[in-house]
């Protein structure tokens, strides 16, 4: 049965039966999601990350997810979405969480997202799916109110009267017989460049594909605007015929969108025989980006720099500079030179594990982090949890002065969260940003 089909991380599958704590997938749509996940075991993505293949006794087959989130579709108009699950101490519910995860997506480098004003868009009566169709829309009424680009095209035609030049081949081939006619080759300037084409086969595809009637009927308004336009017949050949020109600025951002929905152009690719589109995210990314994004805004970029995935220094430098090192965010004070180190990791924390389920790993590399950036201290960020108690500050410091410090942000309070984050990281610091707001 075709419809949509929604989980949180660690959320699981099973195939056609009512079970409690798992969602029920009808035969087909089971079957179809375990081949792509079997298809998808390469070395962009292991198969287990992305989804996790087990069974059972008197359930069968299950397949879970992991930390990838996002949509898929099926050939047969099936959707799958796969949300964040977000730990807070307010209330969290699927549409104010597509709403975070559309926000999260908005601060990604080198994607479509940015434009998107979530306040247009309608997540409670949407899939993800649907969400990124709007998204392509919007961008492309913003190309028509500001008007279809033209060019010129070279064109070959029989023509009544002579123009441009002949083309001897074709007046042979053609007008054997008919003299009074002309086969001639001549630059025309007309709406029918690659990026229009390119627009109208994806509106044309994602008319198909859509079920939201409000997306349906803009695609329909929209295609009234390329009816001069010819529909690409090859559009792998299109996007190759596209060459970067700062007139076209406007375009950008939609045919991005149209690498995504006619090529699978996503974060990673991915493959399946009966997927139509696949586009997921690994939360560690959208995490570190979207925390990068919002600290950009709780600090005084007149007094602090901030960078993301920082490439100043390699662990090695003799006899070549070897391991670079790319700590997720470094905040330097312009004036005093004080460096902070941050690296977010999405994992969730308790009181019951070792070590409260830190990584000895992500230890050590905190650790050389301080050493080689001579950080006054690193600190490692986490989604918020209850099933760690945070009365007390977690701290670790070492005898030669290594201190790492472990901070929680509540996603549905991003703002309070951070700025208590940068008043305690910067507290020592002689020049303090004004910040506000209470640590969850």
């Amino acid at each position: 049965m075709r419809g949509t089909y929604t989980i949180t991380e660690y959320g699981s599958f099973v195939k056609d039966k009512e079970v409690i704590g798992y969602t029920s997938l009808p035969c087909d749509t089971f079957e179809a999601l375990e081949e792509f996940v079997l298809s998808n075991s390469n070395k962009e993505v292991d198969a287990l990350e992305l989804m996790g293949l087990s069974a059972r006794k008197g359930i069968g087959k299950i397949i879970t997810a992991r930390n990838y989130v996002g949509v898929i579709t099926m050939e047969d108009g099936t959707t799958i979405e796969i949300l964040p699950k977000i730990h807070s101490k307010e209330e969290s519910t699927e549409v104010r969480t597509k709403k975070l995860l559309v926000d999260m997506l908005k601060t990604l480098k080198k994607f479509p997202f940015k434009s998107l004003q979530t306040t247009n868009v309608n997540a409670e009566k949407m899939d993800i799916f649907e969400v990124f169709i709007r998204m392509f829309i919007d961008e492309v009424f913003g190309i028509v109110k500001r008007g279809i680009k033209s060019s010129y095209e070279t064109v070959q035609s029989n023509e009544k009267v002579f123009k441009g030049k002949m083309k001897f081949d074709g007046q042979i081939k053609y007008n054997y017989a008919h003299k009074e006619r002309c086969f001639v080759e001549f630059d025309e300037f007309n709406v029918n460049r690659p990026e229009n084409k390119i627009l109208k086969v994806t509106l044309q595809y994602l008319y198909k594909k859509s079920h939201s009637s409000k997306n349906k009927n803009d695609i329909k308004t929209l295609l009234n605007s390329f009816t001069e336009v010819n529909t690409s017949t090859d559009y792998e050949t299109d996007f190759s015929k596209i060459v970067p020109d700062r007139n076209m600025k406007d375009y950008s951002a939609a045919l991005m969108w149209s690498e995504v929905f006619l090529k699978g152009k996503s974060f990673t690719s991915f493959a399946g025989s009966k997927i139509a589109f696949a586009l997921l995210f690994p939360m560690e990314a959208l995490f570190e980006s979207y925390i990068a994004k919002q600290l950009k805004k709780e600090l005084d970029l007149s007094c602090f720099s901030i960078s993301a995935q920082d490439r100043t220094y390699h662990l090695f430098d003799e006899p070549t500079r070897k391991f670079l090192m790319k700590p997720d965010i470094v905040i330097r004070n312009k004036e005093t030179k004080a460096v902070y180190i941050l690296d977010t990791k999405w994992k969730v924390l308790s009181n019951d594990k070792s070590n409260y389920g830190i990584s000895q790993s992500d230890m050590y590399q905190m650790y050389a982090y301080q050493k080689k950036y001579s950080a006054k201290n690193v600190t490692l960020i986490y989604p918020f949890t209850d099933r760690i108690s945070i009365d007390n500050d977690i701290e670790f410091r070492s005898v030669d002065d290594v201190i790492v410090k472990v901070k929680f942000v509540d996603l549905f309070n991003v703002k309070n969260s951070l700025a208590r984050l940068v008043s305690d990281l910067l507290s020592d610091d002689s020049q303090i940003p004004e910040v506000g707001g209470t640590f969850v």
